[in-house]
């Protein structure tokens, strides 16, 4: 029987590694099912899910060309069509307002509360227009220069002063 990928098949645990676990399929055929494709939940140890001898369904998810099988454990469990439909069981993340590394109108980068969304006093701030590309880079710029400044100053203070040759 040809081994194709898509095909469910049973074979029995020979070894267990640290990465996997390889399963003998029929015709003394050798895959392996990686320890990602064990289990839904993570994996720590593939001891704790597999045994020696243990007949598994594995499900074929490639064939190499050099003759390498890659097996799963998890895709080859007939899941309900309620479970296939929802992505997970967490609840949904919020929507952002705004507030990440690069949103927000402070220099900062934004975050912090808003506190017109919080029923908590307004406070009637001047409104800041955004960067330009140019500030941004005018700014970016001038920290720089400021940085290389120090740097060389204290470095040349560790070599003993301006022209103070080494000995």
């Amino acid at each position: 029987m040809a081994i194709e990928v898509g095909t469910k098949l049973e074979g029995k645990v020979t070894g267990i590694t640290h990465f996997g676990a390889f399963v003998d399929l029929s015709g003394g055929v050798t895959g392996l099912v990686h320890i990602s494709e064990i289990a839904d939940n993570y994996v720590k140890d593939v001891n704790d899910h597999l045994k020696l001898g243990d007949v598994v369904t594995v499900k074929v998810i490639n064939v190499d060309k050099d003759g390498k099988i890659g097996l799963s454990i998890k895709q080859a469990v007939d899941k309900p069509a309620e479970a296939a439909s929802a992505p997970s069981s967490r609840p949904p993340r919020p929507e952002s307002r705004g507030g990440g590394r690069d949103g927000g109108d402070r220099p900062g980068g934004g975050g912090g509360f808003n506190r017109g969304d919080r029923g908590g006093r307004s406070f009637n701030k001047p409104s800041v227009p955004k960067a330009t590309f140019d500030d941004k880079v005018s700014r970016f710029l001038k920290d720089s220069e400021e940085r290389i400044s120090s740097l060389k100053k204290n470095t040349e203070s560790k070599r003993g002063g301006r022209g103070a040759k080494r000995s």
